[in-house]
């Protein structure tokens, strides 16, 4: 813990700019191969009483492990999240209703153990009855297990509550390590995706006055940059490669806990993302990993911003040509995305995950919708109407 808090910290301290910059709420961080001591000895610490387990049918051998175990401190009762015909596990709200029947009255603390759809099931059930939540997470798959955001499907539209962060965090590498190499992907995608959001999030800010914090901003940089640097060992599953990724995600999280927005780490990719989730969910398909939607969208829109938005700008009277030409050449190609995700076992491109060429145009010209943000995306958008 003390490594990611003097990150955290060295990172908060040194901005001044004019915005809120919120504590590190989390009490603990352990990413090592005896996580589950780690667990039992801070639910010791904090004298709880009863803990509800929220898993599914791919995590219940995990929980049951956790909770079986001699070691474990306290009494626990298990909410186990149903799949639906397409065997997804959503995070809507039959979900949350599951597992608010599911909660006994003296539950003092709940345990989410599995994906990032079970933690912001249990993020915003938490939340809505004022219990904490305690991550431990099944494999390196998402930036969102430590973030304040539930992404939370309502009448079939993703909508992002603003919640709490866990009180801490238990991530097993041994068990990170075993986790299929699909899962690891989608959790190097997601990395991936912060190419592309940060410079949405610096236009944004330019061109639209959004909120932006330069600390926040490095430390998302800093997450991806040593993902990205450590690529081989993370396709290799080795157990350095794992922590690294691992940690990658975590510090996400925080410098999005740290802003109090997703901005840092969500943008036009995430949008497409969001886009073709609900259109799934509409047509009753069987959903994508959220970061391998990510990492195939941050691809897509590379190509976008380089092949056009470029040469908007230059058609463009009122744009800093240079500036923002400058920006968009922070992103790699979306043929070098391609291969990283590639690289890492995972699929590149629409395709590939399923998402015909229809989808894809339509998410293209409708996705900047899902967000009030000024991103690129939404730029390019509005600027080929009106041209």
């Amino acid at each position: 813990m003390l490594i990611f808090q003097d990150w955290y910290e060295n990172h908060r301290s040194s901005c001044d700019c004019p915005n809120i910059h919120y504590p590190l709420t989390m009490e603990e961080v352990v990413i090592d191969q005896d996580a589950m001591t780690h667990l039992y000895r801070f639910l010791r610490r904090k004298e709880y009483s009863h803990a509800l387990v929220v898993c599914d049918d791919q995590t219940k051998s995990m929980a049951d492990t956790i909770i079986c175990d001699e070691q474990m401190p306290c009494r626990f009762t298990k909410s186990l999240l149903l799949s639906d015909n397409q065997g997804d596990v959503l995070a809507d709200e039959k979900a949350i209703v599951h597992v608010l029947i599911d909660l006994p009255a003296d539950i003092d603390v709940m345990i989410a153990v599995g994906s990032g759809t079970i933690h912001d099931i249990t993020r915003f059930v938490s939340y809505k009855v004022g219990l904490p939540f305690i991550s431990f997470p099944t494999a390196p798959s998402v930036d969102g297990f430590n973030s304040m955001g539930a992404p939370i499907v309502v009448n079939k539209k993703k909508i992002t509550f603003q919640t709490h962060a866990p009180i801490a965090l238990f991530a097993d590498l041994t068990i990170l390590c075993d986790a299929p190499q699909h899962m690891v992907a989608a959790g190097f995608g997601d990395m991936l995706g912060k190419y592309t959001s940060l410079v949405d999030w610096e236009f944004g800010h330019n061109m639209a006055n959004e909120p932006y914090c330069p600390a926040v901003a490095r430390m998302t940089r800093e997450a991806l940059n040593n993902c990205v640097a450590n690529s081989e060992l993370i396709k290799e599953k080795d157990r350095e490669g794992i922590r690294v990724l691992m940690t990658a995600l975590i510090q996400s999280g925080m410098a999005m806990a740290m802003f109090g927005r997703s901005h840092p780490a969500s943008g036009a990719e995430h949008h497409l993302s969001h886009f073709w989730e609900m259109t799934f969910i509409e047509e009753e398909r069987k959903q994508l990993l959220h970061g391998a939607k990510v990492g195939v969208a941050a691809g897509v829109i590379a190509d976008l911003y380089h092949n056009e938005v470029k040469d908007l700008f230059k058609r463009d009277p009122n744009s800093d040509t240079a500036f923002l030409t400058r920006l968009i050449d922070r992103i790699p190609s979306g043929e070098e995305l391609r291969q990283f995700i590639y690289q890492a076992g995972g699929k590149a491109t629409p395709n590939e995950l399923g998402i015909e060429s229809n989808l894809l145009q339509e998410s293209i010209h409708k996705a900047h919708n899902i967000r009030d943000r000024a991103t690129l995306l939404r730029y390019r958008n509005r600027h080929t109407l009106t041209s």
